[in-house]
């Protein structure tokens, strides 16, 4: 950080999108940037795909956020995982690209959001990708994020994609191109076998900057206490600095802490701030609302004929996993989290046809590693009835903010879960899931 603490722009979070802005912003050489991240520059599992599992409750990394509990789901406080350290989420994730749904892009233009439209984000999507299998209306190659294919062959996938074609459902061979309905192999941020997140992406540079060069600054770690439109108050190692930005402050910290930041900041819904004795400065009653996406997991069954992840994850196997991505780039440690996705609409009588897909279904391997081999089956509904809100603590940025998603208190989300096990059971009983001779499953009859 400079003497004078001043720069032209401050981002606040090195996640995803603060990665990007930071990478565009410095690229003018007129600009000053500070990027300010609350967590660690690295860790020394990150560049492994399947580490995943260890950060997903590792508080080094990990926010490790949990809603208050959520009243129809018997009390229960649904764990809310969020990356801290340098990449935000994209440093700890399963590694799967989706881009998301057309019809819920126009919608936020719709609601007053310019610039959401699909029209609007494609070029963006576009620009951003190396896209392995090739350029089309949909996909581009050139950009700095690699996309590419699940690289792991199993014949499991192929009975699986068969059985889903002779009940109807498309082999998709693009779910980020023209439609995402369909089976088929996931797309992942792996290059040689590695994690490719956004700091990988966008901030890693083949020539380092000069050590007298101040175009950028990196706080890390760091934790902003409050902001103003042009200035933000810093904790960094215990000690309060202010930080002033001559053009814009960014907030980049995420779907759950840009609201409470702001919230402290005075800038929120009006009678939620003053119940916390925060000073109104700005009202913007929309700010806490937070879409919920509510889950089923499943385990489907035992697969005896077929060479599952687990035979390659065992310890006496990992001598033979290590060599094979450090020496081959490929193998059991370069796997992402599912390797299936499959992305439907449930029809119901009466109901609006959407063509958005409701149940994303995904295809992960199991953590812990078991003994037999086999699979499970997550089913999530992304177009939940009722979205749930994020506040925040008084006065407090250390305080984790309180999250509730109202899982489950729209009727229609568990029929559609019900729909989504009803569904599994069919794909399940294909002639062409034979192949895999599933010998046990929790989707019985008499599960409730």
């Amino acid at each position: 950080m400079s003497a004078t603490n001043t720069f032209d722009f401050i981002i606040v979070g090195a996640g995803s999108a603060g990665c990007v802005l930071a990478n565009h912003l410095s690229a003018d050489r007129r600009f000053t940037v500070l990027l300010i991240e609350a967590g660690k520059m690295s860790h020394p599992l990150t560049p492994v795909p399947i580490s995943f599992s260890r950060f997903i409750d590792n508080p080094k990394v990990n926010w490790c956020y949990g809603s208050e509990p959520e009243p129809v789901m018997a009390q229960r406080s649904i764990p809310v995982p969020r990356g801290r350290m340098l990449g935000g989420s994209s440093a700890i994730n399963g590694l799967v690209y989706v881009r998301g749904q057309p019809l819920d892009y126009n919608n936020w233009a719709k609601l007053g959001n310019r610039g959401w439209s699909f029209d609007d984000v494609l070029p963006i999507f576009q620009r951003m990708e190396n896209y392995g299998p090739g350029a089309d209306e949909w996909r581009r190659q050139g950009g700095p994020l690699h996309v590419s294919e699940v690289a792991d062959q199993n014949p499991l996938y192929d009975a699986l994609i068969a059985a889903g074609e002779e009940i109807g459902l498309p082999n998709n061979p693009d779910y980020n191109g023209a439609d995402q309905t369909g089976l088929c192999k996931t797309q992942t941020t792996i290059r040689g076998g590695k994690r490719m997140s956004a700091a990988v992406a966008y901030l890693d540079r083949e020539v380092p900057p000069e050590p007298d060069d101040r175009d950028r600054g990196l706080g890390t770690p760091s934790n902003v206490k409050r902001k103003t439109m042009h200035r933000h108050q810093l904790s960094v190692d215990g000690r309060t600095i202010d930080a002033q930005a001559r053009v814009e402050v960014i907030l980049c910290w995420g779907s759950i802490n840009s609201p409470q930041l702001l919230g402290l900041s005075g800038i929120g819904q009006p009678a939620l701030l003053k119940s916390q004795g925060i000073e109104v400065c700005h009202s913007l009653p929309g700010l806490a609302r937070v879409c919920a996406i509510t889950s089923l997991h499943a385990w489907v069954g035992q697969s005896g004929n077929v060479a599952c992840v687990q035979r390659s994850g065992t310890r006496s196997r990992a001598p033979v996993a290590n060599c094979q991505i450090r020496d081959q780039e490929d193998g059991f440690l370069s796997l992402p989290r599912p390797r299936l996705l499959l992305s439907l609409k449930p029809s119901r009588p009466g109901e609006p046809r959407r063509p958005a897909p409701s149940r994303p279904y995904r295809f992960p391997p199991h953590t812990p590693i078991l003994d037999e081999p086999g699979m499970r089956l997550p089913f999530t509904s992304c177009a939940p009835g009722k979205s749930g809100v994020n506040s925040y603590q008084v006065g407090d940025p250390h305080e984790a903010p309180a999250i509730r998603f109202n899982f489950l208190s729209n009727q229609m989300d568990p029929q559609t879960l019900v729909d989504a096990v009803r569904f599994t059971r069919r794909l399940m009983q294909a002639p062409g899931k034979d192949s895999f001779a599933v010998s046990s499953s929790s989707l019985g009859r008499r599960t409730k």
